[in-house]
């Protein structure tokens, strides 16, 4: 936004279904009006803190596989002679593959076997990992621990949000939708600028989620935008009647 003005993100909600926007901070109030209240089921994210909060009550979470995967990549690189990076990451990899064959095959759950093998192996890299990069004691705050050893204990204490997809086919295991979804921000940021009118953006992207939305459920998107800007909206079926 402007000089003098607080800086604002687009924050993306989405399924393959939907799409919404919002723009806020990276603030835990900002978080409390983008988490919605009534939305349920499992949330996939980064890891960023806030998705964390207790204030926005109890949910169920995956993490983010493909950051997951980027930071085994920079812990490949900083221990050059481990093999647990890797070993982590194809066990992840495995199961990715799994889960996909799995649902094209129309399947509730993935082979029982392929899975054992593969959360086996992530478990074994992720107790080599620890034991190879020792934690240094001391307060969190002003500690600094070394490449990977915070990574590790995600990995090790949050398993059940890692692995989440590999047990729930409906679970993705990334958040490379909202990364689509917001890919053209991105381009228009870089084409365009930033935009300096904070309720320009807000009425852009209320127009975007709408039509992200309807063509997912194969609306034609143009019609979408006559039948809006002629009062009659195209809205998506209700869910709870479908």
């Amino acid at each position: 936004m402007g000089a003098g003005k607080a800086k604002r993100y687009l924050l993306v909600a989405c399924s393959d279904r939907y799409t919404w926007y919002m723009l806020g901070e990276r603030t835990l109030a900002s978080f409390k009006k983008f988490i919605l209240a009534e939305v349920t089921g499992v949330v996939v994210h980064d890891r960023y803190q806030n998705y964390d909060s207790p204030e926005l009550g109890e949910r169920d979470h995956q993490l983010c596989v493909a950051h997951l995967l980027r930071d085994l990549e920079d812990c490949a690189e900083t221990y050059p002679t481990a093999v647990w990076p890797v070993q982590i990451q194809t066990a992840l990899r495995g199961l990715i593959h799994a889960a996909n064959l799995a649902r094209e095959q129309g399947e509730q759950n993935m082979d029982a076997g392929t899975q054992a093998m593969w959360i086996s192996s992530f478990r074994h890299g992720v107790r080599v990992g620890l034991s190879e990069v020792r934690r240094i004691p001391g307060p969190v705050k002003t500690v600094t621990q070394p490449i990977g050893r915070v990574l590790l204990e995600v990995l090790r204490d949050r398993e059940t949000d890692v692995l989440r997809f590999a047990r729930d086919l409906r679970v993705p295991p990334t958040n490379n939708q909202a990364e689509r979804d917001v890919r053209p921000a991105k381009t228009q940021q870089k084409i365009s600028g930033r935009l300096r009118s904070e309720v320009t953006t807000e009425h852009r992207y209320a127009i975007r989620g709408y039509l992200s939305t309807a063509a997912k459920h194969g609306a034609d998107v143009m019609t979408a935008i006559r039948d809006a800007l002629a009062g009659r909206a195209w809205m998506p079926p209700d869910p709870i009647a479908a």
